[in-house]
């Protein structure tokens, strides 16, 4: 033998005994960590899935990967009172009809924390799993998949009382509760994803201090009565679709200070409230600089409009089936295009805000022609429309007290200054 191929056969051994090796299986050091114990395993990556059938805590303390190989879960929690924590999640299957997740959760009173899932189908499932902790963790789908291939960051499936708070969420599919009540989602940030939040026939939950940007939709409630959205911050929901928030056949909501900015929709009303005899309570809402601040999708009811800020959207309100908005209740808002005075200086506009629905205004009937709202001509026909209409407009919307002053300072640009929260979590594991 020649010795100058010495060297590439010796690479070619490495190669193949590189390729050769098998990760070392969790699975066998979960089985020996007797119940209710602590497993720290040693630094490195190991191999799942994993199950975990017995009462006990993972700590990764951020040196630990477990890959599951393409294959199916990545940690499978099929017991009460389990704790998995900093630990690298990582490389499940692909099935979306086994639901392949970063944790599967199957029990209750489990803890999911300060781990981060990646290259994951769905991030977080839990199904008829009660009184769990999902918090602070940093989770992410497959991306080579298309947005509606993707998984869900976190899934609810009949399960009660769970807490969702402080995750960090980024090029997932949807945020999902499907059937399940009494939970709180608090504190998460999602961006570029599709649903930031989406609920399904799910009643009493609260919805509060998220933080949700650059996503198709920011929330949406369908048939889910009697939720609370509250101190949201939700922006750049701008494709064809793009709503800040939505509802459809829901009833008893409280919508309460929340910042809804540069989305196509600020607002999405569809029959909703659904129930009789009930009320939506939107109250203290910041809708600025949207595309159409609310949009109702028909003529309807029952919904109470108090104290919110409406700041210079390009249309505050459209009624795309016809009809009036006037059959819901407008009080003691801020309108940014109110052109009153106010004689007896309390604040309060001296005549009603007044906003009419002009028939010609071809914008709202012809939807391709919305890309040239705002442009010289089309605001032209618009103010040719008002002085000497051809039809008799309707009455979208009266506001018998309009304030003249915004209610509350806006802090957009503080806003937008905030440290990136996965800049923030990193620190925090790394620490």
């Amino acid at each position: 033998m020649r010795l100058g191929r010495l060297p590439l056969l010796l690479i070619l051994l490495l190669l193949q005994g590189t390729a050769g090796a098998t990760l070392p299986p969790l699975q066998k050091l979960v089985d020996e960590t007797e119940e209710g114990g602590t497993l720290v395993p040693p630094p490195g990556t190991y191999a799942g899935p994993v199950v975990v059938d017995k009462p006990m805590v993972i700590d990764g303390q951020g040196k630990v990967t477990i890959d599951a190989g393409g294959e199916g879960t990545v940690i499978l929690l099929d017991t009460d009172g389990a704790t998995i924590k900093n630990l690298h999640l990582t490389n499940s299957g692909d099935s979306a009809n086994d639901l392949d997740s970063g944790v599967q959760v199957r029990g209750n009173y489990n803890v999911i924390k300060d781990n981060l899932i990646d290259d994951v189908l769905f991030g977080v499932d839990l199904q008829q799993s009660n009184n769990n902790i999902v918090r602070r963790n940093r989770i992410s789908s497959k991306l080579e998949f298309g947005l509606g291939q993707r998984g869900d960051s976190v899934r609810l499936w009949y399960s009660f009382d769970n807490k969702i708070t402080d995750n960090v969420v980024t090029n997932v599919r949807d945020m999902v509760v499907w059937y399940s009540a009494n939970n709180t989602i608090a504190r998460n940030r999602g961006s570029n994803s599709r649903y930031s939040l989406h609920f399904m026939y799910s009643r009493y939950n609260l919805v509060e201090d998220n933080f949700y940007v650059n996503n198709a939709v920011g929330i949406f409630l369908m048939y889910s009565d009697s939720v609370v959205l509250r101190n949201n911050h939700i922006a750049h929901a701008i494709g064809p679709t793009g709503v800040g928030i939505g509802f459809k056949e829901t009833s008893d909501l409280t919508i309460e200070n929340n910042e809804i900015l540069y989305c196509a929709s600020g607002l999405y009303i569809d029959v909703s409230p659904y129930q009789p005899d009930t009320t939506n309570r939107f109250e203290g809402n910041l809708i600025a600089y949207n595309g159409i601040g609310v949009r109702f999708l028909n003529d309807w009811h029952g919904n109470i409009f108090k104290q919110n800020q409406f700041v210079d959207n390009m249309t505050q309100i459209v009624v795309s089936g016809g009809g009036s908005a006037n059959h819901n209740i407008w009080e003691g808002n801020y309108w940014s295009d109110y052109t009153g005075f106010d004689l007896d200086h309390d604040g309060i506009g001296d005549l009603p805000y007044e906003l009419y629905n002009y028939a010609d205004r071809l914008w709202q009937d012809v939807p391709y022609a919305q890309f040239f709202k705002g442009s010289p001509l089309l605001e032209v026909i618009d103010f040719l429309a008002k002085l000497a209409p051809f039809s008799e407009p309707t009455l979208l919307v009266k506001d018998p007290r309009p304030y003249m002053h915004t209610l509350a300072k806006i802090e957009i640009e503080e806003k937008a200054q905030e440290p990136d929260a996965y800049d923030l979590l990193k620190q925090s594991l790394e620490n």
